[in-house]
């Protein structure tokens, strides 16, 4: 039983792992130590900065005296979501512990980090500072909409360093579709290009809270055909991620495994940042 318990065990960080593989927003996490949690509190506190301007300068009196403003701006937990799954011993046992190897694996693959990634472009798509007027895009058309969002986002004085562009495969193909030099110079403006299935990639989700679970697009929402993000723009963390395994001994309702999985996290725009978010979404008609 000691083994099985190992086999387990052993699986707990492959989580972590496959979902740095698999998830497409993974690359817009706020580094740990810009994050303070709010001890047996579920928020994280963000510091802000507000400044004045040059003023002009006496050769009399000398400077115009400033203000530096220092506020603390409190930000909500406001992602949790989690399952529980039994797998019965013998099932375990017969087939030498894939059962729940597949289990955990494929939750993981097809549930968990869709999901994740699903709830964080729809929050951003929300937060977006720019939404130019819904649009399906034709053949062709792709290069010159991304390259109005990059000027959009140069005019609004957003930093060019660490934009990132998540866009449809038929966008990206269609940018793709013009030179080989013509659309490497092109990506090679952003920090990142990301291809994002269609399915994960809706303007808002709605969230199932029990039975099948998961999440779909929220009526009315339209297809994100592309998103344009600064990084700094977006706070981004998964504060808790784990997996919880219950051995057959100590399940006191069945014989049987029982592996849980919980996350709980915040996804976040700044509200002074909103500029770095450029979003261009297509109508859904059907």
């Amino acid at each position: 039983m000691s083994q099985s318990i190992a086999l387990f065990k052993a699986y707990t960080p492959i989580l972590d792992e496959t979902y740095k593989n698999l998830s497409l927003t993974a690359k817009l996490d706020t580094a740990s130590d810009l994050i303070r949690y709010t001890p047996g509190n579920h928020s994280v506190v963000v510091n802000k900065m507000s400044l004045q301007g040059l003023a002009d300068y006496s050769r009399t009196s000398g400077y115009v005296g400033g203000e530096v403003t220092l506020t603390q701006e409190t930000m909500d937990m406001n992602y949790e979501r989690g399952r529980m799954f039994s797998v019965d011993a013998m099932d375990n046992e017969e087939t030498a512990g894939v059962a729940y190897g597949r289990l955990s694996g494929e939750f993981l693959r097809s549930y968990v980090v869709p999901e994740i990634d699903a709830v964080r472009f729809a929050k951003y798509a929300a937060e977006a500072g720019t939404h130019p007027a819904d649009d399906t895009l034709s053949s062709g058309e792709w290069y010159g909409k991304v390259s109005a969002a990059w000027t959009e986002l140069t005019e609004n004085e957003v930093p060019e360093a660490d934009r990132h562009l998540f866009i449809t495969a038929a966008g990206y193909q269609d940018i793709m579709n013009k030179s080989l030099t013509d659309s490497k110079v092109f990506f090679d403006m952003f920090a990142s290009v990301t291809v994002v299935p269609q399915s994960r990639f809706y303007e808002a989700v709605t969230l199932n809270a029990d039975g099948n679970g998961g999440y779909s697009r929220a009526s009315g929402a339209n297809n994100i055909n592309f998103l344009v993000i600064h990084k700094p723009a977006v706070i981004q963390t998964l504060k808790h991620q784990d997996a919880k395994v219950i051995t057959p001994q100590a399940n006191q309702t069945a014989d049987a495994w029982k592996f849980g999985y919980r996350v709980y996290g915040l996804n976040e725009v700044y509200e002074n940042k909103v500029k770095g978010i450029y979003l261009h979404t297509s109508e859904v008609t059907a």
